[in-house]
């Protein structure tokens, strides 16, 4: 596959800067529906001149489509896939699947592309997303260029994997993080992330343990593309042109084997730095950085150094041109961009008094194509008689074959679409929820109690636990499973077979494509995130029996969700903020003795709880549980208590007040459920 440079693209400074440094393409979102909503961004009904711009240079344009909707969104994103088909685009973003089932149905031939949002961290999640109909994958950030390498080696080869290169980098896996929105009631998931992550959360003596520093992968570009990586992403569709255009220009230079400016994209931006730890794999106390007033100052500075890159029109379309000069026929000029080849016909050649026109003369002056994206890269040149074309003429042939030809590649093509109505899965009744119990350790469920499913993790199960709760029991499986853990996960469903289970619960796509492969049951836990009808009744197309929504959503969209999937909500317990790759706990030597377990406490000295599965990731918790006993959301058909860090004394007395319906005895959280949400 052809490799390209992807440019972040906010605003039309932003677009101009990423055509002018040599982008290969640029993605931008428009003004709903994207992750980046107080981005400039672009009205839909003005695509179709970015489109016409951008194609002209030979560069895609990609849409972000990459947020999350409810049932009341879906029929305005029905309208905007309308105006983005009608645009011409070269490809959508999506992470809603419900949204990716829209285009299938209203706009096939629009190439989709799944987003990072959609947590694919190994091939399993790869190959789910090719069969939904998606043809690029967004790899994770937290992939080592290993782990890139063995996902390319396992999926088609019609399946174009892309990765970010540059910019700034979240500490938690993306579409696993909910801290924003817990905290400010500003959903990542729906494109308004405030960054609490960048304030002092501290632990263990260290500050801002939660900021990382931006990633910078662009001195690896060539690894990665021989890894299998096709498209190079930049981050930044909130950052202004000088660092787009730096960006870009530097990402043009390693792909091209020179050697990058990199302190002068560091002085433009950074947070104390850059880091490669996720792709080399030194994932430490040194990823981790901040944004200082010396980093601000020394951009100030830099920016104007940036001007000179975008100062002219860069010249990426090279053109095969032929001159033909013939005896008393009008001379004629043939060029082609390799697609399309336009002729431009000018004055009759004479013959000379002193010197014939010679190839080095005419193709000097047909070379002149400045303030055009046009570049002469084969000339053929045919002047048997021996006759001369004044330049003014051979200029005239020019710029008449270059409008002929800008005139066809910024003609928009549109994406043919098809009428249909919006039908969403009618409510169905729902009795009073039954109760499911779940916890991180076994012990923990040591007490008397009545409940419809027990879930436990997987690598704890016993066959003693198989026995005592028998049909009920759930087995859970890794929230996150990297391509590094393959083996893991395949000794976890070895363990399963033996034990006779065939019921567990998957947080995402790769973990739901896993068990089906092995044979199981899927079960749907939040990190799917569920937040519509359309999208619950994808994932029972996809094979779930049940599904936990999203704790993002209202407890009103809750109780209106449509369709035949059982669905629940976690009733109780510290939701999970984040997914760690990058421990904020460990320091530079490692992990050290560490047991774990630690504590985050934020600059309001509230305190956040972090436990580790095996080294390989961590979880940040919310500082309160969640209980909803005595508000209990309407519409679903179950509720999740979700014991982490309580002993079994502790669990079985909120266990008795839950199933009471009455207040706890803790301080607790309704969560987002009862609180308005944008």
């Amino acid at each position: 596959m052809k490799v390209e440079i992807l440019a972040p693209v906010g605003g039309r400074e932003q677009l101009t800067a990423a055509q002018r440094a040599g982008a290969d393409a640029v993605y931008l979102g428009t003004r709903n529906f994207n992750a980046r909503r107080n981005a400039e961004n672009f009205d839909s009904e003005g695509l179709s001149e970015v489109v016409s711009a951008c194609h002209l240079q030979g560069v895609r344009v990609h849409v972000t489509f990459n947020t999350l909707l409810s049932d009341g969104e879906l029929a305005p994103a029905i309208e905007e896939i309308r105006r983005i088909a009608a645009s011409g685009v070269d490809a959508v973003i999506v992470q809603d699947l419900a949204v990716a089932r829209l285009f299938r149905e209203h706009c096939p031939s629009l190439e989709m592309h799944a987003s990072t949002q959609m947590a694919i961290h190994n091939a399993e999640g790869a190959l789910e997303a090719y069969d939904l109909g998606f043809r690029r994958v967004v790899l994770a950030r937290e992939l080592s260029l290993e782990e890139i390498r063995a996902i390319r080696a396992r999926v088609p080869d019609d399946l174009a994997l892309e990765a970010f290169v540059h910019g700034a980098l979240c500490v938690s896996l993306s579409g696993a993080c909910y801290l924003s929105s817990m905290i400010g009631g500003r959903s990542g998931n729906r494109g308004l992330c405030a960054q609490p992550c960048r304030l002092d959360f501290k632990c263990r003596g260290r500050d801002h343990v939660l900021s990382l520093k931006d990633m910078s992968y662009v001195e690896h570009i060539r690894e990665l593309a021989d890894a299998g990586v096709c498209s190079f992403k930049i981050e930044g569709r909130m950052k202004g042109p000088a660092y787009v255009a730096a960006a870009v220009h530097a990402c043009r230079v390693a792909l091209d084997g020179g050697k990058p400016d990199m302190e002068q994209l560091e002085t433009i931006f950074s947070r104390s730095g850059f880091t490669d730890g996720y792709l080399t794999g030194n994932i430490n106390a040194s990823m981790f950085g901040t944004r200082t007033k010396e980093d601000a100052v020394s951009a100030a500075s830099a920016e104007k150094e940036t001007a000179e890159l975008i100062r002219n029109v860069y010249q990426s379309v090279g053109l095969d041109a032929s001159l033909i000069l013939t005896p008393e026929k009008p001379s004629k000029l043939v060029i082609s961009d390799g697609k399309n080849t336009v002729t431009a016909e000018g004055a009759v050649p004479i013959v000379p008094r002193t010197a014939a026109t010679d190839r080095e003369t005419a193709l000097k002056n047909l070379s002149k194509t400045g303030g055009t994206p046009y570049f002469i890269s084969s000339f053929d040149f045919s002047n048997l008689s021996g006759l001369m074309l004044p330049p003014s003429a051979e200029n005239a042939l020019r710029r008449e074959a270059l409008e002929k030809l800008s005139d066809i590649r910024s003609k928009v093509t549109p994406h043919a679409y098809t009428e249909s109505p919006l039908v969403l899965p009618e409510e169905k009744p729902h009795t009073s929820p039954a109760l499911w119990l779940k916890a991180l350790d076994p012990s923990q469920l040591d007490f008397d109690f009545e409940a419809e499913r027990v879930i436990l993790p997987a690598e704890k199960l016993t066959k003693e636990l198989v026995s005592l709760y028998g049909s009920r029991l759930i087995a859970e499986l890794p929230p996150v499973s990297f391509e590094k853990d393959h083996e893991r996960l395949d000794k976890i469903f070895s363990h399963l077979d033996t034990l006779g289970m065939k019921d567990c619960m998957v947080n995402n796509i790769g973990l739901l494509r896993a068990a089906k492969d092995h044979g199981f049951t899927p079960h749907g836990d939040f990190g799917l995130n569920i937040y519509n009808s359309l999208s619950l009744a994808e994932y029972e197309r996809l094979g779930l029996v049940s599904a936990v929504v999203s704790f993002e959503l209202s407890a009103h969209d809750i109780e209106h969700l449509g369709g035949n999937l059982p669905r629940g909500i976690i009733g109780y317990g510290r939701l999970p903020l984040m997914r760690l790759r990058s421990c904020p706990g460990r320091s530079a030597k490692g992990c050290g003795k560490c047991e774990g377990h630690l504590t985050l406490v934020d600059r309001l000295g509230v305190e956040f709880p972090v436990a580790c599965d095996g080294r390989r990731y961590s979880t940040l918790y919310n500082s309160l549980p969640l209980y909803t006993a005595d508000r209990m959301p309407r519409g679903i058909d179950y509720s999740v208590m979700s014991f982490t860090f309580e002993t079994a004394e502790e669990a079985e007395r909120i266990y008795r007040k839950y199933i009471g319906g009455f207040p706890p005895r803790i301080e607790r959280t309704y969560g987002l459920y009862y609180r308005e949400t944008k």
